[in-house]
């Protein structure tokens, strides 16, 4: 498939630009019916999603560039061309998160509650933004007999891009279905991250183009350190609530 959606003016827009767009103007969208539920402004949510995305993009990209260094290093325009890919959604995720807990403070609203509205944006951001790598021709598994595999440089492989998608599809749902049922001001965020990483973790055991620390995967590692993080909070914030 065309990674090139269309031209303007000689400038080549790309399906993968388009469909990380796409994902989050419907993230933010969630959140803002959420948000009017909580009795929190939708002008609110804007002026977070002003400040959380572009966060989260210089933070993909920092990321992908650090644990890439050895390709980027030294070129200055290649770390700014991002239209070809090379976002990496932990750090992406890492400094939205970030950027959206000094926008709690200075505007003196919960940080907790805030995040819990935004959680099911997050994945569902993720779940679309996933169908750019197709288009681009990256974040592929190993070669794969299976009957979904797809064709790349003439080798079956597993659409890891795909699992992916549909496991953030999953999370999606379950975050939503237990919103009503949360202990805690928060845990939708936790739940989010430790769900994600799950299946995060496995899927990228299949990927060969993984960002590596040593001889081991990036992604596995900071997936098991979210899983554990996240774990310990849940049983912590749920501990106190048992003894009140």
């Amino acid at each position: 498939m065309n990674p090139v959606a269309f031209e303007i003016f000689g400038l080549s827009i790309r399906w993968y630009g388009i469909l990380i767009s796409l994902g989050m103007i419907l993230g933010a969208f969630v959140a803002m019916r959420r948000a009017k539920k909580e009795n929190i402004s939708e002008e609110r949510i804007l002026d977070l999603v002003l400040v959380a995305i572009p966060a989260a993009i210089i933070g993909a990209r920092l990321y992908y560039v650090i644990f890439n260094w050895e390709y980027y290093g030294g070129d200055l325009l290649r770390i700014l061309n991002t239209r070809e890919g090379g976002l990496a959604i932990h750090g992406g995720v890492i400094a939205g998160i970030t950027a959206g807990y000094f926008f709690c403070k200075y505007h003196k609203l919960s940080f907790r509650k805030l995040a819990d509205i935004c959680a099911p944006s997050i994945i569902l951001g993720q779940a679309i933004g996933r169908w750019g790598n197709y288009i681009n021709q990256e974040a592929f598994g190993r070669p794969t007999n299976l009957p979904w595999g797809i064709m790349v440089d003439g080798i079956k492989v597993h659409p890891t891009f795909l699992y992916e998608s549909i496991w953030n599809f999953a999370v999606l749902f379950l975050l939503l279905r237990y919103d009503a049922r949360k202990k805690f001001e928060g845990e939708l965020l936790v739940l989010y991250g430790v769900l994600y990483s799950v299946g995060r973790f496995f899927i990228e055991g299949l990927r060969t183009d993984s960002l590596m620390v040593g001889p081991f995967r990036t992604a596995q590692v900071i997936s098991i350190l979210i899983i554990l993080g996240g774990s310990f909070i849940i049983y912590r914030e749920r501990s106190k609530i048992q003894k009140i």
